[in-house]
């Protein structure tokens, strides 16, 4: 992450905070004032570890991890699902960490909001293999804090959550690593959806050119990256924890859950370590959780409209909610084949507005302008009563249903002349 965070610094610039800081409340209220901004704490009252965020809060910074620019995010992602590398350098964790029973009270954990449920860590990844076929598996989630070596983590039913299911049907249970401290290439890999039998880190060596580098646990046969903090321990069989609250993407409460119990027993930190911490329903935690699914409507578009352009999921939208999507349109009602294909290929979106190759769907001004300028409404909104919508929506139904939206803000085909933007023009 350092070697990044160089770049960050050089490009865009760090906030640095050398006052004493409380990571109760008081770090969070300083990061929610520099919503775009990498920052750094370096003075916390609690721990001698300094914080950094905002390493990946803005899709410049993603690009640059990336070695790619803005518009070509989605592509680069794709690419890297798609050509995964195996990684060839395992190093041992003794050679770069300072090694210690596992204390979480030395390290500088967040308490973000009032009534959150605790200290949560937000930037750790999970790194787990399946107990059945030992396929490795990275994914981000959500931890709090329960006392010195437990907490509690949220999982969903994908990858991880089936690992521990398995592991608890045969009354095991399952061994994990946790890393925090990650460049942000390697982190946006562990959010991807690829298929239960691939690997996120094959994915990030792609993102990395086969350049990356992983360590060898002490307790466990995990790999993982070269992050500044790594900590062991195992998800355990048939035990359970209230979860939560905690603030979401869309800066609304979560609801308390039961979920599994990860009990730690050792932790690893650089000399020289930083604590990354990834706030709340930020651009940084609505990016990294939306910028995966958007090869996901990409795709699924392009097989019913192949001159897609590009997807964007919007930070307005939590990135999760909206999407806006370019189209070279060939066809009458290529518009509305495209929203019926992007609302079922992210099934939590709740708007969609496709648009010419003209509008720059990174830009807010020109997609409104589309809406305002190529929009009937009673032939271009296509409006979807009572479908499944995200648990993440306050405006759900308590069935979980909603209505979903899409928008034609196309150029019809037979009047294109009568829409040309004379400043694009001349």
């Amino acid at each position: 992450m350092k070697e990044f965070l160089k770049i960050i610094e050089k490009d865009f610039g760090v906030v640095k905070i050398d006052n004493e800081v409380s990571s109760v409340f008081e770090a969070a209220k300083i990061l929610r004032e520099h919503p775009k901004e990498a920052v750094m704490l370096e003075n916390v009252k609690e721990s001698d570890i300094p914080v950094i965020s905002g390493i990946c809060n803005t899709r410049d910074k993603i690009a640059r991890a990336l070695n790619t620019d803005v518009a070509g995010i989605t592509h680069r992602i794709i690419q890297g699902m798609e050509t995964p590398k195996a990684v060839q350098n395992i190093g041992k964790i003794s050679e770069n960490y300072n090694t210690s029973p596992a204390n979480l009270r030395k390290l500088p954990i967040i308490t973000h909001y009032q009534r959150d449920g605790g200290p949560y860590i937000t930037a750790g990844v999970i790194f787990a293999r399946d107990p059945e076929n030992g396929t490795r598996n990275a994914s981000i989630h959500r931890m709090l804090v329960l006392d010195n070596n437990n907490l509690t983590v949220r999982i969903v039913p994908r990858h991880l959550y089936t690992y521990h299911q398995r592991a608890e049907a045969l009354g095991k249970d399952l061994d994990i690593a946790i890393a925090i401290g990650m460049n942000p290439a390697t982190l946006l890999a562990t959010t991807t959806s690829i298929p239960i039998t691939a690997d996120e880190m094959e994915v990030a060596n792609s993102f990395h050119n086969g350049n990356m580098k992983l360590v060898k646990c002490e307790n466990s046969d995990l790999e993982v990256p070269e992050a500044e903090i790594i900590l062991e321990g195992k998800l355990l069989a048939n035990k359970r924890a209230d979860e939560g609250p905690f603030v979401d993407l869309t800066d609304t409460y979560d609801v308390v859950r039961q979920e599994p119990v990860i009990k730690l027993d050792k932790m690893h930190i650089k000399d020289d370590a930083m604590y990354h911490a990834i706030l709340p329903a930020g651009f940084e935690h609505r990016l990294l959780q939306g910028l995966p699914q958007e090869p996901r409507i990409y795709k699924a578009v392009q097989n019913t409209v192949p001159t897609v352009q590009n997807v964007v999921l919007t930070e307005g939208g939590c990135c999760w909610l909206h999407a806006a999507v370019s189209i070279q349109k060939q066809t009458p009602g290529d518009g509305k084949n495209v929203m019926m294909a992007a609302l079922a290929a992210h099934p939590s979106l709740k708007h969609v507005v496709v648009v010419d190759e003209d509008i720059d769907i990174f830009d807010p001004e020109d997609l409104e302008y589309a809406m305002a300028a190529r929009v009937k409404g009673d032939d271009d909104i296509l409006i979807v009563p009572k479908a499944r919508g995200s648990s993440l929506d306050p405006a759900a139904l308590p069935d979980g249903t909603t209505t979903k939206v899409g928008v034609d803000a196309t150029k019809p085909l037979d009047k294109k002349e009568k829409f040309e933007r004379v400043s694009l023009s001349e």
